[in-house]
């Protein structure tokens, strides 16, 4: 079923205050809030390159706020073990029974602080919810339900005492994205108080509201012709000569879910190949891995997609339904 004009208005109106809600907590970064509304609808998470200091708890707690969620932080270090993220069951010498203690991973909005701190093994914890959003414990799977997004951040400047992300985790990120430092009329704003604290934010839509929405941007119409461009795309990085790995099935997946996302935020009920030009680079950048000697003669994931799009050639007939 396609959604209809309407409930693409609606859509679009909708994504239109949250982002303006978001904002006046987060200044000057509309595009990059548009970004991880986009990922929330589409049902991913967000990876944040950035140094300290730019504001991703507020945006993780403004967003959250908007959507009537709850909100929870977890700062990865180097000791923190699987069961703090996930939970683990406490025996109860009075009942004789083993019981649950949620870990903070059960939120809407979690944002982790620092994860590439964390250990291999810890940041495997993750790999489970983020791809099926549900974890297991001592053989019993519990859903976190939904919405559901992990807004993951790591430096990438410091990277003393880190631990790099494996492939399987980074494939797991619908989209990655930086908030970068506020221009100067934006930092002009927040130095004179213009920033509402993140506790005033009004709710602007429920959760099940939210899920109704990532609902209709499935019903978002793509053309046979956009979904040869997305697969065209995909191939294409897979044999770039600066390229050792390309992107995954799972990548091009991502790309389409987030092109019928921005598709509806745009009020429109069909995919057009500027969505997907659009979204290309932030979902599709991460997934890379560059020959070493592309990476020494300064090649970056980023100019190799820039690349893939001036090569591959959009369809240039456009149909709705």
């Amino acid at each position: 079923m396609t959604i209809t004009t309407e409930e693409a208005t609606w859509f679009a109106q909708t994504f239109a205050r949250l982002a303006d809600n978001v904002e006046r907590a987060v200044l000057g970064k509309r595009h990059v809030v548009e970004l991880i509304l986009t990922a929330l609808l589409s049902e991913g998470h967000v990876l944040i390159e950035d140094v300290p200091g730019t504001g991703k708890t507020s945006l993780a707690r403004a967003i959250a706020q908007s959507v009537q969620g709850t909100n929870t932080r977890i700062q990865f270090t180097p000791d923190l073990l699987p069961g703090d993220i996930t939970g683990i069951t406490v025996y109860d010498q009075k009942t004789g029974e083993f019981d649950f203690h949620a870990g903070p991973i059960f939120a809407t909005i979690v944002l982790a602080d620092e994860i590439n701190r964390a250990s291999p093994k810890t940041q495997a914890a993750l790999l489970e919810v983020m791809e099926e959003g549900r974890v297991t414990i001592d053989g019993i799977t519990r859903p976190v339900g939904r919405p559901f997004l992990v807004l993951a951040t790591q430096n990438p400047v410091e990277q003393a005492g880190t631990y790099r992300l494996p492939e399987a985790q980074l494939d797991r990120f619908l989209l990655r994205t930086s908030l970068g430092y506020p221009d100067h009329a934006a930092t002009v704003s927040i130095l004179g108080g213009a920033a509402v604290a993140t506790d005033e934010l009004s709710a602007i839509i429920t959760p099940s509201a939210l899920v109704g929405m990532s609902e209709l941007a499935a019903d978002v119409y793509v053309d046979a012709l956009v979904l040869d461009y997305i697969a065209r795309l995909v191939d294409a990085t897979r044999s770039a000569e600066e390229v050792r790995l390309g992107v995954s099935i799972r990548g091009a997946l991502a790309l389409t879910r987030a092109a019928r996302a921005n598709a509806a935020a745009q009020g429109r009920t069909f995919v057009t190949p500027d969505d997907v030009k659009r979204l290309a680079v932030p979902v599709l950048a991460h997934r890379l891995i560059l020959r070493p000697e592309a990476e020494f003669d300064g090649v970056t994931p980023e100019a190799v997609i820039g690349q893939v799009l001036l090569d591959v050639t959009p369809p240039s007939r456009r149909e709705a339904v």
